[in-house]
């Protein structure tokens, strides 16, 4: 059995979702602030703590390639933004204003829910080679392709290609580069299982 450790092939896309997602977020927040403010006893420290929060939700984004540890600053914005959304929620049934309660709840439970696949998702990820196939991981589970669905799988530099014979191509980026040996056997066997 041979292993390989990859960039998780949801990556690329979920990066790029993670700046309109935090922005949609900040711009709920500077919508909650605006209605605690039009309520007829604002309360001023909530109506600033929303401002505020909104603001950073939406600057995070531009900020985040300055963290060291990406994920795990990504991890903890996200959980910071769904305990806000959840408590907001209480804040706003409390006031006789449900369907906004409700709507913060909902977004609520869907950052955190998103929070979790994404720490999931940046977690490393490994693709297994064996007689049986090639294993890759998927956003919740494994899916394992037999070597039958395959027209060629080809390792080059830090890219495995997978050629599918459904006219598919999945290329995953390889985090830790094999040598010159490691990679020619790992062709070699690629090569005698794809025949």
């Amino acid at each position: 059995m041979h292993s390989l450790r990859i960039l998780h092939p949801n990556t690329p896309s979920r990066i790029r979702l993670l700046p309109v997602m935090h922005g949609l977020t900040g711009i709920l927040f500077l919508f909650n602030a605006i209605g605690i403010y039009r309520s007829p006893q604002p309360n001023w420290f909530l109506v600033f703590f929303f401002l505020v929060i909104g603001i950073l939700c939406i600057g995070f984004p531009f900020t985040m390639r300055r963290f060291k540890k990406f994920t795990e600053a990504n991890t903890v914005a996200r959980m910071i933004e769904a305990l806000i959304c959840l408590t907001g929620s209480l804040y706003f049934l409390s006031h006789l204003n449900p369907v906004t309660a409700l709507l913060l709840f909902l977004v609520g439970a869907g950052l955190a829910y998103v929070g979790w696949m994404e720490y999931r998702i940046f977690q490393p990820s490994y693709v297994k080679m064996d007689t049986t196939g090639i294993t890759l991981p998927t956003t919740f589970s494994k899916r394992l392709v037999g070597w039958n669905e395959l027209n060629n799988v080809i390792l080059r530099n830090d890219l495995l290609t997978i050629d599918f014979k459904n006219n598919k191509i999945l290329q995953l980026e390889i985090l830790d580069e094999p040598g010159a040996a490691q990679r020619e056997a790992l062709n070699d066997f690629f090569r005698s299982r794809v025949q």
